[in-house]
């Protein structure tokens, strides 16, 4: 219990550090963005900037009062996260980049339960980073004419919006092999193999909303199919190993 409330206080005292740096670093650009536009007026950049601090300093303790290593390695963990706001400046893979600040967790987790990186986490972590990556792809074409005017780089701003969806499906069949594999090396058995089909029917459904490109289809696409799909991994998982 001890653990997973130190990880849950991680999870959550890094993803607020990393919206509000992400924030702060795109803050001229929210205010040009009309889908982003109100989000300034939220609160001032001081007290973006105090809460960064609390968090980013939150998070530093948290991880430290989980085991040695996990301590040694929270400033490596917060700095690719923090990263990932920078990369659309210079690099068209930005998402994928934050699809690697995100695979940070699966991996940390398990150094927090271990106290050592094994073969499973680095394979869900890759199915992270294809997950991520394909749907940051779909989001990212609200903003195609935006980031194209601003010089911003983007997959989406490179090769289109239909290009752009389809490396999304490719990526998300990835994903699904990922953690296909991930059932492997973690071995796990028949609960987690039999939730396989209704993660592959939210990605199906995912795809075949975004391809409508209004701004209801793509948030459910992105919101709902990504939360059932987290749910239902988690859920597998959890009942594949309490069944062992």
């Amino acid at each position: 219990m001890r653990t997973l409330v130190l990880v849950l206080a991680c999870m959550v005292l890094a993803r607020t550090a990393a919206m509000l740096f992400n924030r702060l670093a795109d803050w001229s650009l929210d205010q040009r963005n009309p889908r982003t536009a109100m989000r300034h007026l939220l609160a001032s950049r001081s007290t973006a900037i105090a809460l960064l601090v609390l968090c980013s300093a939150g998070f530093f303790v948290a991880a430290a009062f989980l085991n040695r290593t996990t301590g040694l390695l929270a400033p490596l963990a917060l700095a690719i996260v923090f990263f990932y706001s920078l990369t659309k400046r210079f690099t068209e893979g930005t998402h994928f980049f934050l699809g690697l600040a995100l695979a940070v967790a699966p991996a940390g987790a398990w150094i927090a339960q271990t106290g050592r990186l094994d073969l499973p986490p680095l394979v869900l972590g890759l199915g992270v980073i294809c997950w991520v990556a394909g749907f940051d792809l779909i989001y990212a074409t609200q903003d195609f004419e935006f980031d194209r005017n601003e010089g911003l780089r983007s997959l989406v701003v490179r090769f289109g919006i239909e290009r752009s969806l389809r490396l999304a499906q490719w990526l998300h069949a990835g994903m699904f092999v990922a953690l296909v594999a991930f059932g492997a090396v973690a071995q796990l058995g028949a609960l987690y193999y039999g939730a396989m089909p209704l993660i592959a029917a939210a990605l199906f459904y995912e795809h075949r909303a975004a391809r409508r490109l209004d701004l209801a289809g793509i948030n459910r696409a992105f919101f709902q199919s990504n939360a059932f799909v987290s749910a239902v991994f988690l859920a597998a998982v959890f009942a594949d190993v309490w069944r062992q």
